[in-house]
């Protein structure tokens, strides 16, 4: 076999060259009627190579499998956004890592953005982020691009990739970091409410510039976590790492109640980390309990001086970080409840920002990368306790598991989990659909690709209406 092809195979990170329309899947198994919609799926892949480009910043590819009556089909677009439109016109690479145009492009164009984290369903609209910039409209069906969302100019600037939807009221609650320009101190904080209105947009500082991917929401708080994976101007301007890895810096999390603004944020410390992803958050009396999954060290990112970090502890783990919010310390405690090494957890969303009884995520050989490995899924309750633990075939990885509920009444919990899995022998994937409940059964429907869809990063599933 040729050389190219075998190191392909070994992981699913290789971006794929080409958009498809798959009217008919064939199916393995069963898949419920109850199943009437869309799973999109979002994450990167470069319409063209870019030498030092960061994984986290290439052209965002959606995938979307539409369920119905038991069938099924798949259509992939990439996200036209300018930078997208631009290389396409130019056939090569114009942009770097991170925004950072290259020295011979010859474009006027500095948006550098790719759309390629996260998609999701908003008072009518389907968004497409990532955290440098404005959502951009996606239209559901066709998946064709619509452009940059600014909900009527009062929102600018960076809009995080995992805003929270309040299952009470639909208000969509986010927020962006790098907010008076790259590499700043400066965050911005907004919500929308659920007919797409924005009710409010307000600008803070942090105590440095850091890397904020997720952010926490209960009913009645919000909270910053402000980790030392931070941005350093002067060091993107003198070719060292924009981000790096600096745990000197310190950890702290700024605690601020829905209904205050930003100067009454309260900061917490605690033990230098990184969390890339929140499982869920609810209030517990005068305490805040969260749910995470925290590195011990960061990965993909390096120390200033380029010295990578410990891949022993640079895998993520299921933490439980609480606030006392009595007055009584400014600490916060962070207490890991398993040793599994996993990544993208989920909830069913029905109670996000409230107490949960069920978890998911994605679980990884701990003997093998963090990222690219993972290898199953695992089912937890609410206090972390694993319910149910399934594992691929080796060689094979898994994406966020989604949940998708069985009726809007059912109980928390009762559904099925959509995950993408990549099937290495073979070099494609299935969509895999799990009982939620009991995942230790295996998928009880596959839905089978003819070719590979990319390691990616974020998805959801829309109802049909």
């Amino acid at each position: 076999m040729h050389q190219a092809a075998v190191a392909e195979r070994r992981n699913n990170i290789a971006p794929i060259p080409f958009e498809a329309d798959a009217p008919f899947l064939k199916i393995v198994g069963e898949l419920p009627r109850e199943l009437n919609g869309t799973l999109y799926r979002n994450g990167p892949n470069p319409q063209f190579d870019s030498p030092g480009a960061h994984w986290f910043v290439g052209d965002g590819m959606l995938h979307a499998f539409h369920l119905k009556n038991g069938r099924a089909s798949y259509r992939n677009r990439w996200i036209r956004t300018p930078k997208w439109l631009a290389e396409h016109d130019a056939g090569r690479a114009l942009f770097g890592g991170f925004g950072r145009k290259l020295p011979d492009a010859s474009v006027n164009l500095t948006d550098g953005g790719v759309a390629n984290t996260n998609i999701i369903f908003h008072a009518g609209k389907l968004l497409a982020l990532e955290e440098a910039h404005l959502p951009t409209e996606i239209e559901p069906g066709s998946l064709a691009t619509r452009g940059y969302h600014n909900y009527h100019g009062r929102v600018a600037g960076s809009f995080t990739a995992h805003p929270k939807i309040d299952p009470v009221t639909g208000e969509l609650v986010f927020f962006g970091y790098n907010a008076a320009g790259p590499l700043t101190p400066a965050l911005s904080y907004g919500s929308i409410d659920a007919s797409g209105k924005t009710t409010r947009f307000e600008r803070f500082e942090a105590p440095y510039a850091s890397m904020v991917h997720d952010f926490i929401v209960t009913a009645n708080h919000v909270l910053f976590p402000i980790l030392p994976i931070t941005g350093s101007m002067e060091r993107a301007m003198s070719g060292r790492p924009p981000y790096a890895w600096e745990p000197d810096k310190g950890a702290y999390v700024g605690v601020m109640t829905r209904s205050g603004t930003a100067k009454d944020i309260v900061w917490f410390r605690g033990e230098a980390c990184y969390v890339f992803h929140v499982m869920n958050a609810w209030e517990d009396g005068d305490r805040i309990v969260a749910d995470v999954m925290q590195f011990e060290e960061a990965p993909l990112f390096p120390h200033p001086d380029g010295r990578p970090t410990d891949p022993e502890k640079s895998r993520a783990r299921h933490c439980r970080w609480t606030f006392d919010l009595s007055g009584n310390t400014d600490r916060f405690q962070q207490t890991y409840l398993d040793d599994l090494t996993g990544e993208f957890p989920r909830i069913d969303d029905r109670h996000a920002g409230l107490k949960s009884r069920h978890g998911w995520y994605a679980c990884a050989n701990p003997k093998l990368p963090m990222f690219g490995a993972l290898s199953g899924l695992v089912h937890v309750d609410g206090n972390g306790r694993r319910l149910g633990h399934y594992l691929l075939p080796a060689g094979d990885t898994i994406s966020e598991p989604v949940f998708v509920e069985r009726s809007k009444d059912a109980a928390e919990g009762d559904g099925w989990l959509l995950a993408v899995v990549w099937r290495a022998r073979e070099n494609r994937s299935d969509l895999a659909v799990f009982n939620a409940t009991d995942i230790e059964a295996g998928p009880a429907a596959l839905v089978q690709l003819g070719h590979r869809v990319p390691d990616g990063f974020h998805g959801n599933w829309v109802g049909a209406v």
